[in-house]
């Protein structure tokens, strides 16, 4: 129970695949699904970017089967009275528990994921000290790093380490002079394993081709580099698609068509364009052809392909930057992840001393960029300048990217944060600060620095560690212990999305919708589900629901009433798409009293209350 929402649906196939008969039969059973998103039958693992599932199952199959061979005992088990006429509970550690086994891979994950910033943060900084200052900055703004240590199985927990290697090897080939075929290689299957376990990492990579492409243009790296980048990204694209089953959101994205526009103007200007690279108008032509072929592009590729899976995406853009309101943004923006930045994340940068580390550095960058591009320097000091090889340059346009993205949307300062904490370790820079080390000892600033960052950092450390408690939601349990005592095994379930995932999870019952909110048809049963906290008539509803093969509806008050600023209640998000009823008294305030006649009330609690629906 305590795998909630999204992280409920995504732990349900790894449950699925270690309790099958066999691995093979596991995998079978989450690529012809019949129990989330009845009656279709789906292939979860092309869906859900399900990969990591798949391989911890196999990795705890092997565990468990090799120790039970050998007769290690894997997990210790004890009963726990809860007392207050509850019923005990069998509680477990160990990594024999498929739980615990599941969240400690995670953790190890992330873990490796700090040595890999320390390996970062050395590398692009050229001193250790750089790498200590990267990781400490990480963990003094842990909470605005990471979400891992709250809802481990997210995708981003998988994915985004990954993103780091891939990002150092690309840091790497930027500052080679000559690129040899094994980083390129190193640098695709690092791009599959981001990819895989998550449908956002497209538009990250999105903004990395967009930030190579614009030191290209402005003539740090040559167009053979540029080259070697994109055909490597392209490589692991088709990787993706292929593993993917041919997913068309894959080549219908914004990425794939900015590699195929970046590709195109590349050949195009290096043969037909002859000005050079320090031409103003040609930085112009190529940055403006890049961004406009990128949208033409995709939006063509979409009506190809009658693909509209990610129209989501551009109208949640659209929504923040025009104020713009349908059914499916208002349900992203109403929700406090996906608002745009808290006003409280600069203000926490601040106290950690990391944003005026962070902002000094830019400046610098930016200066020196100004000074060895503006003024045309010969291309024979171009070559003997370390600065200009364009790795620095690259990760301040990565910096500015991530800005947007975070300030857009608050949920993605998970990759501001870590990036601020990467630039942070060119404070230590001989190429950006030589001028500075020449009058004071490096260690001498580094420490100074730390000190600073220590005062803030040590309380947030504190506080997290501070953080002590267990699950416990009795409410749902008496639910759940309904549902298994008094429904058919084939009764089907609808109702909001976390509830449904719980109830797949944990009951095995078949469902009409869930928290994956990333497909068209899926939006769309959705928005039928949630007619319920519409102010449609009790019929019409009904006959919607039937149509799905519902048996039950799940209601729950708190979704009729909850208001997180004016505007984002259920009934007002609905109002927006259906003005005709505009008004009326809300239906699930009018099943909350009476759900007869078109519905029966079978179980009722303080949280939920649980609705057959009735047939003729």
């Amino acid at each position: 129970m305590s795998f909630r929402t999204e992280m409920g649906l995504y732990y349900s196939y790894f449950k699925t695949i270690i309790e099958a008969q066999s691995f093979w039969k596991g995998l079978w059973m989450i690529m012809n699904d019949r129990l989330t998103e009845y009656p279709l039958v789906i292939n979860t693992l092309k869906r859900f970017n399900l990969y990591p599932e798949v391989v911890l199952a196999s990795w705890y199959r092997i565990y468990t089967g090799t120790m039970n061979t050998l007769g290690i005992q894997t997990k210790a088990c004890w009963t726990v009275n809860r007392g207050e006429g509850l019923s005990p509970v069998e509680s477990c550690e160990g990594w024999g528990d498929p739980a615990s086994f599941y969240v400690a891979m995670i953790f190890l994950l992330n873990g490796l994921m700090v040595s890999v910033f320390l390996l970062y943060g050395v590398y692009l900084s050229g001193s250790r000290l750089g790498g200590l200052l990267t990781v400490a900055c990480f963990f003094f703004n842990h909470g605005e790093s990471t979400r891992v240590m709250w809802t481990p199985p997210l995708r981003e927990s998988f994915s985004y380490p990954f993103l780091v290697i891939q990002m150092l090897l690309l840091t790497y080939i930027l500052r080679t002079q000559n690129v040899n075929r094994r980083s390129l290689i190193a640098l695709s299957v690092s791009n599959v394993f981001f990819m895989l376990p998550w449908q956002f990492a497209q538009f990250v990579l999105l903004t990395q081709v967009m930030s190579v492409f614009g030191i290209y243009v402005v003539g740090f790296i040559d167009s053979c580099k540029l080259q070697k980048i994109l055909y490597a990204h392209m490589a692991s694209l088709a990787v993706c698609f292929v593993l993917m089953f041919g997913n068309s959101m894959l080549l219908t994205s914004y990425y794939a068509a900015s590699l195929v526009v970046c590709w195109g103007i590349h050949e195009v200007s290096s043969k037909y364009l002859k000005m050079g690279r320090n031409n103003i108008s040609l930085w112009a032509i190529e940055g403006g052809s890049c961004l406009f072929g990128t949208v033409i592009l995709k939006s063509l590729m979409c009506l190809i392909f009658g693909v509209s899976d990610d129209a989501h995406i551009s109208n949640l853009l659209k929504a923040k930057l025009t104020g713009y309101r349908d059914f499916d943004t208002s349900m992203y923006t109403c929700a406090a992840e996906f608002d745009f930045m808290e006003y409280e994340t600069p203000v926490k940068y601040l106290k950690t001393f990391l944003l005026p580390v962070v902002f000094f550095i830019f400046i610098v960058i930016v200066v020196k960029t100004y000074q060895y591009v503006v003024h045309f320097k010969r291309s024979t000091e171009r070559q003997e300048d370390a600065f200009i090889r364009g790795e620095i340059v690259y990760h301040a346009l990565q910096l500015i990217f991530f800005m947007a993205l975070a300030i857009l949307i608050m949920r993605l300062k998970l990759f501001l944060t870590p990036h601020m904490c990467i630039m942070a370790s060119l404070i230590c820079s001989k190429q950006l600060f030589g001028w500075v080390f020449s009058k004071i000892p490096s260690g001498a600033v580094f420490i100074a620095i730390l000190a600073v960052m220590a005062f803030q950092g040590k309380a947030n450390l504190q506080k997290e560690w501070d953080i002590v408690g267990e699950f416990s939601n009795l409410p749902q349990e008496e639910l759940l212990l309904w549902i298994n005592a008094n429904t058919r095994q084939d009764a089907v379930f609808a109702g909001a999305m976390p509830t449904m995932a719980s109830v797949k999870l944990s009951v095995l019952r078949p469902i009409v919708n869930h928290p994956h909110y990333e497909d068209a048809g899926l939006r769309a049963r959705t928005k039928i589900v949630y007619s319920m906290y519409s102010r449609k008539p009790a019929a019409e509803v009904k006959k919607e629901l039937i149509k799905l093969g519902v048996n039950y509806y799940i209601l729950e008050d708190s979704w009729c009433l909850r208001r997180t600023r004016p505007g984002c209640s259920m009934p007002e998000i609905w109002d927006i798409e259906d003005p005709e009823n505009a008004g009326k008294v809300p239906l699930c305030t009018l099943m909350s009293k009476d759900s007869r006649p078109y519905f029966r009330t079978v179980f009722k609690n303080k949280t939920f209350k649980v609705l057959e629906v009735i047939r003729e």
